[in-house]
């Protein structure tokens, strides 16, 4: 068995407890016994740790999730864990009712490490599922971030890992932790998908200082615009009239673009061209430089400006204050930010003599490293509908050539064949959302039956940027309601980190929310951007529930998994509010019938159509006469 980091790890917690054993920590129940009762327990750190690891490797090697159709498609097969680590893997280890950020006089951390991620891998395991999703790993900015910790998302280099990550106790460096966690992981079968954002970097991005013209810069005179404010004074996304919105708008709808109109004279004259390298310095933590100003051609300090939502060009959101866009092409005409530049790009700009190759080169390295450093499976590319095509075709052809069955995953919200073709196994898809709408949802199963599906979508009910989905209505049965309607439907049943435990605390306010819920939940309340953690301790959870939905799904996981037309079909029952759909088997050897509740209030009367046995495979119990709000039942026609 090689697992050389994983083997470091033991050796310097069996040091430690030779020599200086911590004394006893709280720990949740969960971690230590999956099965067990979730109340905290004392444990002395260093056994826990070495019990948990040694637990692991007792098992036998599992084999990791795949499917010998096409390279990267093992991820029809997935059942996907979502993990921020600093947040899922974090606890109250002193029962002091904060999450500190300074480590406990022994070393060890209460925000989530790689270590205390390890640790969960059993519980994780025993969930169903056989993917772990990490959201972005890498080291935070520090120029305009939010929060006492900072988005995980504004990256300051995509080649090194959060120190944050790391527990101080082992002396050791965040590699060899992270090592050590797709080591364990992959000894129970479990695979690593790790996500990054390549179309953004923080403001204080490391690349800056050598390669200012890998940025767009402004000058450093122009203020930030305010929420609410209207001025083109002011830096923001620029500012068009109504009649350059709806010349924009029938452009882009009619893939005209080399039509596209440019931002005002007064926002591009914001712009400078990027700085002498030898001028970059850092100045209260933010990257300064010096270049000609465009209005005199005299030298002007200039900096680099945050970034703002791609798309439409009328969005009125305030610019982001901690990451930036990467400077993908160089044009005169384009030296600035704007739709037509970071997403929608102008046809003049997007040529290859425009590329900025050795930025380009830089990106394409990344998933590689990753793949060469630490044996991921997998990554998950934010923000990839920004990503220029042929960049998007590089990225994989460089990730194949290394691993072929290296899997892409996608935040794209289509279901289309374009998707496939750009080498996406996986995609983020409208289920989501759909599931809420019973009307949308009965129309979308009828497009699934017609068309069938290109590339799995992510079966989910919240995820890091939305509402808890306990939020809506039903609360913690609809929860249930939406996860279980998308397990056997040809998709990734995902868990984003908390859902399981019937986590009430969103970890960002992305969409979905209206803007007094944005305004309750500011960045120091939300663990996208400070130090918290889920109620591990919780009594009343998901947990149970989603154990059988998923082994229920496993033991028929070729049906479940079918994409092609005709697999699903729409099954309307003789009460409106109660809707589901079948799966039918390639061969017509097998069906199921998945039927649900919408109505999230009332219990709902029924005849369960077509039912083969009369028993609900999911409670074990015969089909009832009513479901009760949000019940679903699953059994075989």
């Amino acid at each position: 068995m090689n697992t050389p980091s994983l083997q470091t790890v033991i050796h310097r917690l069996s040091e430690r407890l030779d020599s200086h054993p911590s004394p006893a920590h709280l720990f949740p129940g969960l971690w230590i016994d999956p099965e067990g009762e979730s109340a905290a327990r004392p444990l002395v750190p260093e056994r826990f740790f070495l019990d948990a690891i040694h637990g692991i490797l007792k098992q036998p090697r599992q084999p990791r999730v795949t499917d010998g159709d096409s390279p990267g498609d093992w991820g029809k097969n997935a059942v996907a864990y979502n993990l921020l680590v600093r947040y899922g893997a974090a606890f109250d280890h002193n029962a002091d009712g904060t999450i500190s950020l300074t480590p406990s006089p022994e070393g060890w951390r209460e925000t989530g490490t790689f270590l205390k991620a390890i640790a969960m891998l059993p519980y994780i395991r025993s969930l169903g599922c056989n993917t772990i999703h990490l959201l972005p790993i890498t080291s935070i900015g520090k120029d305009g971030n939010k929060g006492d910790m900072g988005s995980a998302f504004a990256i300051q280099n995509p080649y090194a890992l959060d120190e944050h990550l790391a527990e101080p106790a082992l002396a050791l460096d965040v590699q060899t932790e992270f090592a050590a966690l797709v080591e364990a992981a992959h000894h129970l079968g479990i695979r690593i998908v790790v996500e990054f954002v390549f179309r953004t970097a923080a403001k204080d991005a490391a690349w800056a200082k050598d390669h200012p013209e890998w940025f767009y810069w402004i000058r450093a005179d122009v203020p930030d615009r305010k929420p609410g404010e209207k001025s083109e004074e002011s830096y923001g996304a620029p500012f068009f009239t109504p009649e350059e919105l709806r010349n924009i708008y029938d452009a882009v709808g009619s893939g005209r673009f080399d039509a596209l109109l440019p931002p005002h004279d007064i926002y591009r004259n914001m712009f400078t061209e990027p700085p002498a390298p030898e001028t970059v310095h850092m100045e209260n933590g933010c990257w300064r430089g010096t270049a000609p100003d465009p209005r005199t051609g005299e030298p002007v300090t200039v900096r680099i400006p945050g970034a703002f939502c791609d798309w439409g060009p009328d969005s009125e959101q305030p610019p982001w204050t901690d990451v930036t866009y990467l400077r993908l092409y160089d044009h005169p005409d384009y030296n600035y930010i704007a739709y037509n530049t970071v997403r929608m790009y102008s046809s003049q700009l997007t040529r290859p003599e425009h590329i900025v190759r050795p930025l380009w080169d830089k990106i394409e390295e990344v998933i590689p490293f990753y793949q060469t450093h630490y044996g991921v499976d997998g990554v998950m590319i934010d923000m990839g509908h920004a990503l220029p095509g042929e960049l998007k075709r590089q990225l994989v052809a460089r990730a194949r050539t290394i691993d072929p069955d290296f899997a892409l995953w996608a935040e794209e919200f289509n279901l289309s064949p374009e998707a496939r073709a750009e080498g996406y196994n996986v995609c983020v898809g409208p289920f989501m959302q759909t599931v809420r709408d019973p009307s949308r949802w009965r129309g979308w199963l009828q497009w699934l039956h017609e068309a069938g599906i290109p590339v799995p979508f992510m079966a989910m009910a919240e995820n890091h940027n939305t509402p808890r989905a306990n939020h809506w209505p039903g609360g913690n049965a609809y929860s249930l309601y939406a996860q279980t309607l998308g397990a056997f439907l040809p998709g990734v049943p995902y868990l984003h980190n908390g859902i399981e435990l019937a986590e009430t605390v969103p970890v960002n306010t992305g969409f979905d929310f209206s803007n007094e819920e944005t305004a309750a939940w500011p960045p120091s309340a939300l663990p996208l951007f400070s130090a918290a953690a889920m109620n591990w301790t919780r009594e009343k959870t998901l947990v149970r529930d989603l154990r059988r939905m998923h082994a229920l799904r496993s033991a028929h996981r070729d049906l479940c998994t079918n994409p092609l037309p005709g697999s699903i079909r729409l099954l309307e029952t003789d009460n409106p509010a109660v809707l589901g759909y079948t799966r039918q088997a390639a061969d017509g050897s097998s069906s199921l019938a998945v039927l649900g509740n919408s109505d999230m209030q009332t219990a709902q009367a029924f005849t369960p159509p077509q039912a083969k046995t009369g028993m609900d495979l999911l409670s074990g119990q015969p089909l009832p006469a009513e479901l009760a709000p949000a019940q679903v039942v699953v059994y075989e026609i």
